[in-house]
């Protein structure tokens, strides 16, 4: 009988929480990343969202009451957020739709489409705190 041979392989495990800090995320994972995280935001928020709509047009001082509610910089932050949201989940979705066609799949063109995401959701989302806090 033949003893079987053991080659020294690397062990991949999976990582610990501790060990987050170390670790170098690639671009295309951190786009996936994000676009759960701004999935999971639009979703969290959406019923929020919906009820100050519904209040808002149910007579003209709701709609000026809501008006200056949004005239804070806090709340102005929070409507940044979920337009960044908006934005960015719109992006990475268009990427995720055409590697779900596998366009771009490749490891090389995997990270050119990560890089054109950040390239227009990040000034769309700048376009947007610009309007919101008042340059134009």
């Amino acid at each position: 009988m033949s003893e079987v041979t053991k080659t020294n392989r690397p062990e991949f495990r999976n990582i610990h929480v501790t060990q987050l800090a170390n670790y170098r995320l690639p671009l295309a994972g951190l786009i996936s990343i994000l676009h759960r995280i701004s999935g999971f935001l639009m979703f969290a928020l959406l019923p929020f969202i919906l009820y100050l709509l519904d209040q808002s047009l149910m007579s003209e001082g709701t709609f000026e009451y809501f008006k200056g509610i949004t005239s804070n910089w806090f709340v102005k932050l929070v409507l940044l957020a979920v337009s960044w949201a908006f934005l960015h989940h719109f992006c990475a979705g268009i990427r995720h739709l055409f590697m779900d066609n596998h366009i771009g799949i490749e490891k090389d063109s995997a990270r050119k489409s990560a890089v054109i995401v950040f390239a227009v959701s990040l000034p769309l989302a700048a376009l947007v705190a610009l309007k919101l806090f008042g340059a134009f």
